[in-house]
């Protein structure tokens, strides 16, 4: 094999990984976070991702389902004996490895916790997230307005 081709082989090579890495990233759905919080249960995405959610629908929601473990508008604040945090998350304002500037990936984060829920870390915390998705409590329209709401109180 001559210099030039194997220039042209390292060249192609090189232009076939770099468009495998910009398909990669541009396909479909939003990844998590790699790094920070994350549910301590396993799943996926839902349907509520693929939705349009409204946060006026989803206040009313997260008043009925949410304040008494995050607090008033997320702001927190609810003890959790047992929980290495002693107290459940804030969502408002909401941990920075959760929150994203694309609304997509913020809301795929928010949702894999409302979906699967999550039990805190700890010896034996006394409040757990519920799955919301999983048992049915909520619909994937419902979790899609949570969503759409939890992300409004951090878009101010």
């Amino acid at each position: 094999m001559n210099t030039r081709t194997r220039q042209m082989s390292w060249l192609y090579g090189f232009v076939v990984l770099v468009l495998a890495a910009a398909l990669a990233a541009c396909s479909g759905t939003p990844k998590p976070a790699d790094e920070g919080a994350k549910p301590s249960n396993p799943g996926g995405p839902g349907e509520a991702i693929n939705l349009t959610g409204d946060a006026a629908n989803g206040k009313t929601i997260f008043e009925q389902n949410c304040v008494s473990c995050h607090g008033e508008e997320g702001k927190g604040g609810v003890a959790n004996p047992g929980g290495a945090e002693e107290t459940v998350p804030a969502l408002n304002p909401i941990d920075e490895t959760i929150a994203n500037a694309d609304y997509k990936t913020f809301a795929t984060n928010l949702d894999l916790f409302i979906e699967h829920g999550s039990t805190p870390e700890g010896d034996s915390p006394t409040l757990s997230m519920l799955k919301f998705g999983d048992d049915k409590i909520l619909t994937p329209q419902q979790i899609a307005d949570v969503i759409a709401y939890v992300i409004s109180l951090n878009r101010k």
